[in-house]
């Protein structure tokens, strides 16, 4: 058997190679560390020039469109907000003039008022004997409106007023307090004489009578609206 350390093919390496060799390899690591930060500092300072690029060209588009307003969603429906109920203003004059007009003080009752035993009304067309059942009580008085006090304007409207929401509400028999006139200058009762009057033009009264002595008498009368 050949001794190894005296075969020609397996010699020594020579002194300081292998330190020779790391030093290389530490040399060429370095290069490529320094050559890779290169790189990135050159990629860093790209981004940075982008971004900075990017904001002054928004800049300056902000500055050539001018103020903008958005646009409206067309998928929201724009819904205005519930208004306050109106105040039936209007309609409370326009029912005073209706009334005024229906009610006229210069309407002359007289010939249409029967001169019985008791002063009384009834509308053509009802017989005298439904004078007579109001007169009896045949229908019992549901409401009662009293004008004492009032002036003459005031006791109209609150009359006309008070004949419409009886009749409304269906009412067939009220009584109207209009008082003997012993209070007015002469004791001459005007108030009696305008209510007269007043109820004979009102298509809701078909009649009315002198109420009995213990509904009032001579200061007040007992009318009969239609139905319906």
């Amino acid at each position: 058997m050949k001794n190894i350390a005296n075969d020609a093919r397996f010699t020594a390496a020579p002194a300081g190679f292998g330190k020779a060799k790391d030093l290389k390899d530490l040399k060429g690591l370095a290069e490529q560390l320094a050559h890779q930060q290169t790189q990135a500092a050159q990629r860093a300072r790209a981004a940075e020039l982008a971004r900075q690029q990017r904001e002054a060209e928004k800049h300056l588009f902000a500055r050539a469109a001018g103020a903008v307003q958005p646009l409206p969603d067309a998928r929201r429906a724009l819904l205005k907000a519930d208004q306050p109920a109106p105040l039936p203003v209007q309609q409370r004059r326009d029912d005073a003039a209706v009334l005024r007009e229906s009610i006229s003080d210069g309407f002359d009752a007289s010939t249409l008022l029967e001169t019985d035993e008791a002063l009384s009304y009834r509308r053509s067309g009802i017989g005298p004997d439904v004078a007579r059942k109001l007169r009896r009580g045949a229908w019992s008085i549901q409401r009662e409106i009293d004008l004492h006090g009032l002036r003459i304007e005031e006791a109209r409207e609150a009359l006309g007023q008070f004949i419409r929401e009886a009749h409304k509400s269906g009412m067939r028999c009220v009584r109207v307090v209009h008082g003997k006139g012993l209070g007015s200058p002469g004791k001459t009762p005007v108030l009696k004489g305008k209510v007269h009057s007043w109820l004979i033009q009102k298509n809701e009264v078909l009649a009315f009578v002198q109420a009995r002595a213990s509904e009032g008498g001579a200061g007040a009368l007992v009318v009969l609206l239609a139905t319906g």
